[in-house]
């Protein structure tokens, strides 16, 4: 098999033996797969992890393999650092822009060295060492390329968590990012002993009903233009409130404004609790919304991209958002 992993890399994680594996904020499945399957495929080599999240994970990914040995303790990370005397690296999986890494990215940052995994097409270069891959279906996807590199074997877990992570990434293998490589890598994943009816199960029916009323009002909030193929929905901290859902259960709402057949581009607007607007569009056929995301600061893939606003509202975002996607429809 020809090597696709920069061959720095892999010298990198052959010979250290401790990683903190860190990833963005508000990871979704491709991000915390490809974060706990390479954990275990590093401990599956002997080596030491750290398993770094700003936050807990979310019930909706509650099922992955591993995912209760994820910290948040920025000391515990400290003192894992510590104990490494040195031999330690760090690892950061599907996060675009070293902004996403969160409010301890400084602390982060200061690692070395600082190894980046990523297949963002607009990936904002950091760390000291990056592999960068634009496309590939998923993170998911590189990091079983990687252990194929490494020459590891792949655990019931890691396979699971890599399974989710290109899946989740692929719109369950719908997306124009599904390759024939990536539907090779998932033939071999269920040789592992995935079931893919259990992960769509996990993925898609677990709804809480918290979740359930919050899609009912995000819903409701369906706005049609430009002869209905650009919809938009909204999502504001009201909402989160009124229906005790939090930020992870609008992962997917997109999907169904999106799934109208008259709709190019759908877009979703979320009011965040520091006042700004963060902007998720997704699309199908001609319009490549990674330049309308690049015109406000964001970046992402032809289909998927989003960026974030500070100090304008919803309604004034919704109609700088309108203008450049009705140019780009001309």
């Amino acid at each position: 098999m020809m090597k696709v992993v920069p061959e720095e890399i892999i010298k990198i994680i052959q010979g250290v033996d401790s990683f903190v594996l860190m990833t963005h904020l508000h990871p979704d499945g491709d991000a915390l797969g490809s974060l706990f399957a390479l954990a275990e495929i590093l401990e599956g080599l002997g080596k030491k992890v750290f398993r770094y999240l700003e936050e807990p994970v979310s019930h909706l990914y509650d099922f992955l393999p591993g995912c209760s040995l994820a910290q948040t303790d920025l000391v515990a990370l400290q003192s894992f650092v510590a104990a490494a005397k040195g031999n330690v690296s760090a690892i950061s999986l599907d996060c675009g822009d070293c902004d996403r890494l969160g409010r301890d990215k400084r602390e982060l940052l200061n690692l070395h060295p600082f190894l980046v995994i990523d297949h963002h097409h607009g990936h904002r270069e950091f760390g000291n060492f990056r592999w960068l891959d634009s496309s590939r279906s998923s993170t998911g996807e590189m990091v079983y390329e990687l252990a194929m590199e490494l020459g590891a074997e792949l655990s019931y877990g890691a396979a699971f968590n890599i399974y989710v992570a290109i899946s989740t990434d692929t719109g369950s293998f719908r997306y124009e990012n599904t390759s024939p490589r990536t539907l090779r890598i998932a033939a071999d994943l269920v040789t592992c002993g995935v079931h893919p009816e259990e992960v769509a199960e996990h993925v898609y029916d677990n709804f809480t009903l918290q979740r359930l009323r919050l899609m009912e009002q995000v819903l409701s909030t369906l706005e049609l233009f430009e002869s209905d193929q650009l919809a938009f929905i909204t999502v504001t901290c009201k909402m989160f409130a009124d229906c005790g859902a939090d930020v992870g259960d609008v992962e997917g709402f997109i999907n169904y404004p999106r799934a109208l057949r008259s709709v190019k581009v759908a877009v979703f607007l979320k009011e965040t609790e520091k006042g700004g607007v963060a902007v998720s569009l997704r699309a199908k056929g001609g319009c490549d919304v990674a330049e309308i995301a690049a015109l406000f600061g964001g970046g992402g893939h032809r289909n998927a991209a989003g960026f974030r606003f500070s100090g304008k509202g919803v309604k004034q975002v919704q109609q700088l958002v309108l203008d450049a996607l009705s140019k780009a429809l001309v």
